[in-house]
């Protein structure tokens, strides 16, 4: 059973920073795309960024391009996303997701909660 836990989550400032970690159970985290996907209250699943197996290839969502960077450790079985120049339209639940190939993410976290106010 794979399970994935999300953490470092909080509250900031417009203008702040904060890093996400997500620590997969399971030897098979090498072997999987991962993904980070964020909701708000009301708002739909909203796709924010997916890094390769190997961590050299990624993708961002335009609405975080240029502020937010994901990246793996994959000797250390942790995925991340760092999240800089936030805006409060950033806030929202944020999940790291394993990708299940064709039917897309096969395992969620929980969630981790990130509040952008001043």
């Amino acid at each position: 059973q794979v399970q994935l836990v999300e953490f470092g989550g909080g509250s900031v400032q417009p203008g702040g920073s904060l890093r996400l970690p997500c620590a997969p159970s399971g030897s098979s985290f090498s072997s999987h795309r991962m993904y980070w996907v964020r909701q708000g209250p009301g708002k739909g699943l909203e796709w924010v960024s997916v890094i390769n197996t190997g961590g050299g290839d990624t993708t961002y969502a335009g609405s975080v391009k240029g502020r937010f960077t994901i990246s793996r450790d994959n000797a250390e079985n942790t995925l991340y996303l760092q999240m800089d120049s936030l805006k409060p339209e950033d806030t929202d639940l944020y999940y790291c997701a394993r990708d299940g190939g064709v039917y897309g993410p096969d395992y969620w976290g929980q969630g981790t909660q990130v509040t952008v106010s001043s």
